[in-house]
């Protein structure tokens, strides 16, 4: 049992100054089938590297020691990725579970189309954050970029910080959490009342994010008037 024990914490290490990134994805992808549970993987030397830990489908923990290009983590599933530096375009498009957790800043489109799962930017996002949101929570501790939450459609936004232009332009029923300033709300975007509930709500998502300095009482509401996807007489012809 020990030596099963040790097995499964041990962590692999993978220099990609060596290794072909391809090889690299392979061997994740090939945890799905892999008996003996969780991996831990420890990546080396990314540099900027493309599409570095996507499609992972396993309860892997995969650290990675620098800066990472697009879309790292993409597509992920039940896997833990930690990115100890600052990634490009597409940060953990279309996650499903599992968390993702950026300590630098995102570029743009981070978490587009999240299904579910965690994604973490300890830095800021750039322009389009959370875009077609459909349940993925998103916890920025930063600012983020213009158009972020665009036609978001379930799932939770957080910026500790301020966010740009048309934040939330076209949203759906996706909540949308905000500390600092809003430059300038999206179409059929509005400034809602915080109930206990969200107050709750954001408390807990902010625990999960390892972000226990702020207070959830300093946030503002946003979300969907309803006034843009739902059928009016008056816009028939």
């Amino acid at each position: 049992m020990e030596a099963e024990a040790a097995e499964t914490t041990a962590v692999e290490v993978v220099d990609l100054a060596s290794t072909p990134l391809r090889d690299l994805n392979q061997r994740l992808h090939d945890l799905t089938t892999a008996p003996g549970g969780p991996r831990r993987l420890r990546i080396l030397n990314p540099n900027g590297a493309h599409a570095v830990a996507c499609g992972i489908d396993a309860a892997a923990e995969v650290e990675i020691e620098g800066h990472v290009g697009y879309y790292c983590a993409g597509m992920n599933k039940l896997a833990t990725v930690h990115v100890h530096g600052n990634a490009g375009p597409g940060l953990a498009e279309n996650i499903t579970s599992g968390t993702v957790v950026v300590d630098g800043n995102a570029s743009q489109s981070a978490g587009a189309t999240g299904r579910g799962g965690l994604l973490v930017v300890h830095g800021d996002a750039s322009a389009r954050c959370g875009i077609s949101m459909k349940g993925v929570d998103i916890v920025v501790r930063g600012s983020v970029g213009h158009l972020s939450g665009f036609m978001a459609q379930t799932g939770r936004l957080v910026v500790c910080g301020d966010a740009g232009e048309a934040l939330g332009d076209s949203i759906y029923e996706a909540r949308i959490y905000v500390r600092g300033k809003v430059s300038e709300l999206g179409a059929d975007c509005v400034e809602k009342e915080m109930h206990d509930e969200h107050l709750a709500e954001l408390a807990e998502l902010l625990l999960h994010a390892g972000i226990d300095d702020v207070e959830p009482s300093t946030f503002r509401r946003y979300g969907s008037a309803r006034r843009l996807y739902n059928f009016h007489v008056d816009n028939a012809y």
